[in-house]
C-alpha cells in the first residue's frame, strides 16, 4: 500500500518531529511517499532542490498513485488543505488528524463539515498511532 502523507511545511515546521515520528510509524506498515515531509533539511521555505513547478508535478503525480492519504492538519496549510481537495477529487480514502491539545488552533469546517474525511482528534501520538492502524487496516 502507498500512502501520500500531507503536512505544513511552508505554513509551519514546529511539528516537524511529530511529523517524523509519524511517517516512520507509517513505514512500518505501508510505503510512505512523501517521506521528505519529516526531514531536518527543510525548513518553513520548503525544499531547495527543486522549484516550485517540479515539486507540484511530482506531489500531484504521488496523490495520483497513493493507495491512500493520511494528513496531520493541526498546523493549518494552504498546500496540505489543497492536497486535501485534489485527493478527495481522486477519491482517496484520506485520515485527517487533529491535535487537540493545541488550544490556539482550531480545525476547519471545509474538513469537519467533509463526509469524505475521517477526521480524528488526538491529544498524544499514541492515540494517533492507533488510529492510522485501524484506517490502514480498513478494506482500502
Amino acid at each position: 500500500m502507498k500512502i501520500y502523507f500531507a503536512a505544513s511545511i511552508r505554513g509551519g515546521r514546529e511539528d516537524q518531529e511529530k511529523y517524523l515520528e509519524l511517517i516512520d510509524f507509517i513505514s512500518t506498515k505501508a510505503e510512505v511517499l512523501t517521506e521528505h515531509i519529516g526531514s531536518h533539511s527543510i525548513g518553513k521555505n520548503g525544499e531547495d532542490a527543486l522549484d516550485d513547478i517540479a515539486i507540484y508535478k511530482r506531489d500531484m503525480e504521488w496523490l495520483k498513485e497513493a493507495d491512500a492519504v493520511i494528513a496531520e492538519v493541526t498546523t493549518p496549510s494552504l498546500g496540505v488543505g489543497y492536497e486535501l481537495g485534489i485527493a478527495e477529487k481522486l477519491n482517496k480514502p484520506t485520515l485527517c488528524l487533529f491535535n487537540k491539545g493545541k488550544k490556539d488552533q482550531t480545525l476547519s469546517a471545509m474538513l469537519t463539515g467533509n463526509s469524505n474525511f475521517l477526521i480524528y482528534h488526538y491529544q498524544f501520538l499514541s492515540q494517533a498511532k492507533q488510529k492510522i492502524t485501524d484506517f490502514l487496516n480498513l478494506d482500502l
